[in-house]
């Protein structure tokens, strides 16, 4: 079983040896590699068993690294940073040739970024190569935001878990994009649309609802983030249960609560409707109800403004049927 602890030194020495490690951010825990390694890097598909054909993130200690792996940092791009970064906001670049085409499925772009969790940062900045990170979960799972949830997934298949706490945010990062002067998100995330649109104008800004089949990004395939037990969006909580067994049912709203559901089977993300925190709780909420052995848990849509956009876009993945 891995280690959970917070040895900088032991993820330092166990990744310079090919090895991969759970590290955590900001957004959720990735599983990270030597981004320089193509061996290394496959371990992290083979431990997911992720489809190659699904780009990955590169993790960098400063702004300043960035130069050092894409060939060009558009002017949007570095306004964005330039409030962004270190943070939740991932840059698709053209890549350098040093790096390997498995990280990009073969792509002329790479996706970056720089992320805010003070442990991460200082085992970047000891390790003098970037590090590929996707979520630390089994493809198409729930995205882990505490050691625990990795360790319950991956912890049979991988050697540490650098324990960072909760995460702070809870959802991805928001991946963009830049074309023909206009910044194009590939993926809704911790960066809300409305927060982009304050720095580049929302004139400049747009939404790529494309659900391809080899993805331009990582983020942008239709399922993904589901828990084990049959997940439900729904606009209209109180009907949509009623032909369910209420003892056998999990829900997770905003802030309502219901008087016949056990309470152990419900969750409020926030009773004062603060969004941010909804978000920041919404994977937690999911690990602990499929937890459960549920029929079915059903999930009240999200207010569609600001992260709440973000959260109705993982939770329609997450129940997405294929």
């Amino acid at each position: 079983m891995a280690i959970i602890g917070q040895d900088i030194k032991q993820a330092a020495a166990l990744l310079k040896n090919g090895e991969v490690v759970a590290i955590p951010t900001e957004t959720v825990y990735g599983l990270a590699a030597n981004a320089l390694d193509s061996e290394a890097v496959k371990l992290i598909f083979t431990t997911k068993e992720r489809p190659m054909t699904n780009p990955l993130i590169i993790h960098l200690p400063s702004l300043e690294a960035v130069q050092d792996y894409v060939t060009e940092f558009p002017p949007l791009a570095k306004k964005l940073a330039a409030v962004f970064c270190p943070g939740p906001l991932t840059m698709v670049l053209p890549k350098k040739e040093i790096v390997p085409d498995l990280v990009t499925a073969g792509l002329p772009n790479v996706a970056v970024r720089i992320p805010n969790h003070q442990l991460t940062l200082e085992l970047l900045q000891t390790l003098g190569f970037p590090l590929a990170a996707p979520s630390a979960n089994p493809f198409g799972y729930i995205s882990p935001t505490t050691a625990q949830h990795v360790a319950k997934q991956l912890g049979d298949k991988i050697p540490y878990i650098l324990d960072g706490g909760l995460c702070q945010k809870g959802l991805e990062s928001t991946i963009v994009n830049f074309q023909n002067d206009k910044v194009i998100v590939y993926r809704l995330g911790a960066i809300s649309l409305e927060e982009l649109a304050e720095v580049v104008g929302a004139d400049n800004l747009i939404l790529d609802n494309l659900k391809l089949e080899k993805p331009l990004s990582p983020g942008m395939l239709p399922y993904h983030y589901s828990p084990h037990t049959s997940l439900f969006l729904t606009d209209d909580l109180e009907n949509d249960i009623l032909s369910f067994n209420k003892e056998k049912i999990g829900i997770i709203t905003l802030s309502k609560v219901f008087q016949n559901i056990p309470k152990k089977h419900q969750i409020q993300l926030s009773l004062n409707d603060d969004l941010a925190n909804a978000g920041h709780l919404l994977y937690q909420a999911m690990h602990q109800l499929d937890a459960l052995s549920l029929e079915a848990i059903f999930v009240e849509k999200m207010p569609d403004e600001g992260i709440g956009k973000t959260m109705n876009d993982r939770l329609k993945r997450a129940a997405y049927k294929r």
